[in-house]
């Protein structure tokens, strides 16, 4: 493994995309065969996936969508963290992990911009849209009834066409799956 190497999250918009499916082993596949990308391990089946790399994260996105688009055949969009990012979002997210009634979730994006229209989308639907805030680095932390992720009105809202490029959801849950990834690296580019 290079010593320059630092770990990150490739967070996809999603694995069932346009009638395309893609499956862990190739999704892995993909990515472990970036130049500059030295380990490579999904989470789920659900277009998560942790890297150990030597590329700049900005360099990450688009060697990942690129890689994408050209074996899956599809316009691909990816989020990518560090994982000392992924961990501070994990922390500041004030709901819980565990509560088997309602579920928390936490919503990343490339484009703060589009968290702004988010914001003020949401705030339009008052208190059916439930609880939403603003987390550092890009992201928005919500909650839903356990069971209700694709109806409750912040998922909807979140699901729109216009966000597809520049956001993406997961389960807190997850998130801290994808944290329990052995990293023989640190989160954090060289130089940053």
């Amino acid at each position: 493994m290079n010593p320059a190497s630092y770990a990150a999250a490739i967070l996809l918009r999603g694995v069932n995309v346009n009638r395309i499916t893609m499956r862990s082993a190739a999704l892995k596949d993909c990515l472990r065969q970036l130049d500059g990308v030295d380990t490579a391990a999904t989470v789920l089946a659900s277009g998560n996936v942790m890297v150990t790399t030597t590329l700049t994260p900005a360099a990450l996105k688009a060697a990942a969508e690129s890689a994408l688009r050209g074996r899956f055949g599809y316009d691909a969009w990816v989020i990518v963290l560090t994982r000392d990012e992924l961990a501070a979002l994990v922390r500041q997210c004030p709901y819980p992990a565990d509560d088997e009634t309602t579920h928390a979730y936490i919503t990343v994006s490339s484009d703060p911009a589009a968290l702004d229209e988010i914001e003020a989308d949401a705030a339009a639907l008052g208190s059916d849209g439930g609880p939403l805030i603003r987390l550092a680095s890009g992201a928005l932390a919500w909650q839903c009834p356990a069971g209700q992720s694709v109806q409750a009105p912040l998922a909807r809202l979140f699901a729109r066409a216009r966000y597809a490029s520049a956001t993406t959801t997961r389960n807190l849950r997850t998130l801290q799956r994808m944290l329990g990834i052995p990293a023989e690296v640190p989160g954090t580019p060289p130089g940053t």
